[in-house]
């Protein structure tokens, strides 16, 4: 796109030079193309039949050009023609013949051009051409790498919004009433600072927004300055450093000098991570650079200097990596938590989001708040949207609830792809998918079952089982967590029981990989096996990413190796489960796999009511939601 540009740019020029050539062209031979247009009117005859004409008396008058290269001949009888001559020592003959048959002669001057033609022909083309030089030079300077680009490496590229542009308001933000609660004194500092100072109270001078991505972090931020109608500047963590030393804590002291013009402001740097992680956490002059920004930052935000009326609101989704003197008070004295929003908090982005969108009536939007714990705000949005353009696509008027699941469907695991051709395959991907789905129904621990198809989607999945989420995640039980794996477990066993050892397939190796991070977890973090309630490992341990330099084992080669039994334990105990509850229930997957093998897609409970015809299903999944 820049290069095309450039061409452009540089075309149009072209373009202009040859114009200013045509014009001054025009100029300077216009005169000269009138005469001869003029010229052009008369009748014309020969040098040597102007000879015999004088020699005749028939000539009366004649005006010969001061060049003396053309002549303009009247005869007695009023007519009028031209004659061209020689060259002028060629035509003595001709004034002595016109001198012996006493014929008037004179000598006119060629036409001169106008003051206006000379003043244009002399000045038009000098001044065009200096105001294109001087658009080219402030072309060239202005383009990336230009010398005026090289002298602003070190300004700040700060979006800013003047007061009360941001366009959001905290009724704009739903799902997050205890961050709202929390920022709406940062907005009551900002409209009424007197209100504390008067007491002794301190404005402060950061908030440090903590949150998985897509809970609405910047969304807030943009609220506070919608709400307390002050100058907002915005921009990532990523644009303050570059690959020239210094520029980074160069554009930290812009961006303050240009927020304490505009103080009272907001100042919001998202994604603050990548300049703020802890320092001495890397290798090379890049993060020699990073730490110089981050030094100038800590220094603008508390140093000698005071920022009074600039408070600073930061993101990030990594609080663990960041400089522990970047999280003291005094810089961010506020540390607020945007986490996934609850049940409550769904149903209000849900509102939020459907109020441009045409919904079916028979569309509960109590029930999608309740299928999709879990969810952000964006990703809830997203859910929405896409079933917009789903219900676009299949020309209906309003979204429906079969627009809804697939658009959860979609968002959660991909695009729906062509379904199985093969037989033999599609019979073989439905009963690994019946075997997940058979342990989601029979496991009295497990979520209740939402959905199992063998269409393939664009995730490189032939075909899945879904569960509905619980509203309780991060406070699972040991034998949930054990149901999960076993779960996992269910494919592969379903394959074993069906097709023997010798023909199980590559498919449940994404299931190997959850049920080894799951019994993992249990081992070295969770304090759920034998080893007892210690946890032996960080939840963070990525290199560089983190705060160290290398990696760190916080346990023995003989530990180590008990880690690995436990999990391998764990995993074969879960898969016995999984096949003895497979095999006992043979003709029922069978059943099953027959169903889907012609529907391609059962929800859970049209799933649950053939398996109820076989054996007695949990209470807890009789009682699942119905969509």
């Amino acid at each position: 796109m820049r290069f095309s540009a450039k061409r452009t740019f540089w075309q149009r020029v072209q373009t202009l030079i040859i114009g200013v050539v045509v014009c001054q062209s025009a100029i300077t031979f216009i005169p000269s193309a009138a005469n001869a247009a003029k010229d052009g009117e008369q009748a014309q005859i020969s040098y040597s039949e102007l000879l015999t004409k004088v020699k005749e008396n028939k000539v009366s008058k004649v005006d010969i050009d001061s060049t003396q290269l053309s002549a303009d001949v009247e005869f007695k009888d009023g007519t009028k023609v031209k004659v061209d001559l020689f060259a002028r020592d060629s035509n003595a003959e001709l004034m002595k013949t016109l001198r012996e048959g006493n014929v008037d002669v004179a000598v006119k001057s060629p036409q001169q051009p106008t003051i206006l033609w000379q003043l244009a022909s002399t000045f038009f083309v000098p001044i065009v051409l200096i105001l294109l030089l001087f658009v080219v030079l402030r072309r060239v300077s202005n383009a990336p790498g230009g010398p005026t680009q090289t002298l602003n490496f070190g300004k700040s590229k700060a979006r800013f919004s003047p007061e009360a542009k941001t366009g959001v308001i905290f009724d704009d933000v739903a799902g997050v009433d205890t961050a709202k609660e929390e920022l709406q004194e940062v907005v009551t500092f900002l409209k009424q600072p007197e209100r504390f100072t008067a007491v002794g109270a301190r404005i402060p001078k950061g908030v440090l927004l903590v949150g998985p991505p897509g809970t609405g972090k910047t969304l807030l931020a943009k609220a506070i300055a919608g709400e307390a109608g002050v100058p907002f500047f915005s921009l990532s963590g990523s644009e303050f450093v570059e690959m020239f030393v210094g520029v980074g804590a160069s554009r930290v002291r812009d961006l303050f000098h240009k927020a304490k013009e505009n103080a009272p402001c907001i100042v919001f740097i998202d994604e603050i991570d990548a300049v703020g992680r802890q320092r001495g956490a890397g290798i090379g002059g890049g993060n020699d650079e990073r730490e110089q920004t981050l030094n100038q930052l800590l220094t603008e935000m508390d140093g000698f200097q005071g920022n009074t009326g600039v408070i600073i609101i930061a993101a990030t989704n990594r609080p663990d990596v960041l400089d522990s003197a970047l999280l003291r008070p005094g810089r961010f004295d506020r540390q607020i938590t945007v986490d996934y929003p609850s049940y409550k908090g769904r149903l209000e982005i849900l509102k939020v989001h459907a109020r441009n969108k045409r919904i079916d009536e028979n569309v509960s939007i109590e029930t999608i708040a309740r299928r999709t714990p879990g969810f952000a705000g964006a990703d809830l949005a997203n859910v929405l949207n896409e079933a917009a353009i789903l219900t676009a696509r299949r020309m209906k008027e309003a979204i429906t609830e079969l627009e809804v699941a697939d658009a959860i469907d979609r968002v959660t695991i991909g695009m729906t792809m062509k379904p199985l051709l093969d037989s033999v395959q599609k019979r073989l991907v439905a009963y690994h998918e019946v075997g997940h789905a058979l342990l989601q129904t029979l496991l009295k621990d497990a979520n209740p079952l939402d959905k199992v198809t063998i269409i393939p989607r664009s995730g490189g999945v032939g075909g899945f089982s879904k569960a509905l989420p619980s509203e309780e995640m991060g406070l699972e039980s040991r034998s949930a967590i054990l149901a999960m794996i076993t779960i996992s477990l269910g494919g592969r066993a379903a394959e074993d029981v069906i097709f023997g050892d010798s023909e199980v397939t590559i498919g449940a190796s994404s299931d190997f990989a959850n049920v080894a991070r799951l019994a993992r977890l249990m081992v070295t973090q969770l304090g759920m096996s034998e080893l007892g309630l210690v946890a032996l490992e960080g939840q963070n341990n990525e290199v560089f990413l983190g705060r160290d330099w290398t990696p760190r084992s916080e346990y023995s080669e003989e530990i180590a190796s008990k880690i690995d039994k436990q999990v391998r334990t764990i995993a074969k105990q879960c898969y016995d489960t999984a096949y003895k509850i497979i095999k006992e229930n043979r003709d029922l997957c069978d059943r099953l796999v027959d169903t889907l093998l012609e529907v391609e897609t059962m929800d859970g409970e049209e799933f649950r009511k053939i398996v109820a015809e076989y054996t007695e299903v949990p209470e807890k999944q009789m009682e699942a939601l119905k969509f």
